[in-house]
């Protein structure tokens, strides 16, 4: 009976629910998930645990009536909201930069072609580089805008060539140790300086141009590609995850299913099927009249 009893009850509120409320939840759900990720993102896993007890120890405090301790934790808790504001400025800050980017639209349409040729003359340099043995960092910009970072460097604004990026990393050039930003399919900026990644985690033989990599794909949408000195071998990082060993073909997959704007695929393929539509149509239309005719 009890179990029915709940059953009962569990399908009176499911029943009761509007899609108002669903969505509610999904947004809910949607922030936890998100604040989760950024707890991990920031290694402030600590910090997140003693936000946990304090708001438990205030609801305890509620319970029991204990006055003193309650108004105690509620300052604490209105303080804390501040510190943590002025604490994780920088964070923040490029978090709702990257929110406001992700619903952005993109105010100049880059031409496909010029996309294309960056990607085929940057696999070409890193193959170069990675036979050579030359370190390398180059970013490819996407819908988060990398201006902040283009500052530290020096500004190029050049065609994408395996020639130029090659000249760019030979270890006694000026610009060698920074990063190179790829910016609507050209290089934007050189030598660039780039926030390593808080991630305690990773293996000790990655080394700094590594963890810079993992660190700006962390905190941006970039697509980061590293050839590494000691070995030759090529990585890829995105959303903070590192792809290693890579080779040209597996590059060049990564790079065109991250780059090439599916909008422009999806527009094309409409194209085509308008047009198969336009001449399917008159065929038919010029069918029935020709049948017509016949008849008559």
């Amino acid at each position: 009976m009890v179990s029915e009893n709940i059953i009962w009850r569990l399908w009176s509120y499911i029943s009761s629910m509007r899609i108002t409320d669903i969505l509610d939840i999904l947004i809910v759900a949607f922030l936890i998930y998100k604040l989760l990720a950024f707890v991990r993102k920031t290694n402030t896993k600590n910090l997140a645990i003693g936000a946990v007890m304090i708001v438990l120890a205030l609801g305890l405090s509620e319970l029991f009536n204990l006055t003193m301790i309650n108004y105690i934790l509620r300052k604490t808790i209105e303080l804390g909201l501040l510190a943590i504001i002025i604490l994780f400025q920088p964070e923040l800050r490029r978090l709702l930069e990257r929110i406001g980017s992700s619903f952005s639209s993109k105010t100049k349409a880059v031409n496909t072609h010029t996309i294309e040729n960056a990607i085929s003359q940057t696999i070409l340099a890193c193959e170069d580089m990675s036979e050579s043995k030359t370190g390398a960092l180059i970013l490819f910009e996407k819908d988060f805008k990398l201006n902040d970072f283009m500052e530290t460097g020096t500004r190029i604004d050049s065609e994408v060539t395996a020639e130029l990026l090659k000249n760019i990393f030979f270890n006694k050039a000026p610009l060698h140790d920074g990063a190179v930003i790829i910016k609507d399919g050209r290089i934007a900026s050189a030598g660039c300086v780039l926030p390593l990644t808080k991630n305690k985690n990773l293996s000790k033989d990655l080394g700094m141009r590594h963890r810079a990599g993992i660190g700006i794909s962390e905190e941006s949408d970039a697509i980061v590609l590293i050839v590494s000195e000691e070995t030759g071998s090529i990585s890829c990082a995105l959303d903070g995850v590192l792809k290693r060993n890579l080779d040209a073909k597996t590059l060049d997959i990564i790079l065109r299913s991250e780059l090439i704007v599916e909008e422009q695929v999806e527009n094309d393929n409409k194209f085509v099927a308008f047009l198969k539509r336009t001449f399917t149509d008159s065929g038919e239309k010029e069918g029935m009249k020709n049948e017509k005719n016949n008849k008559k």
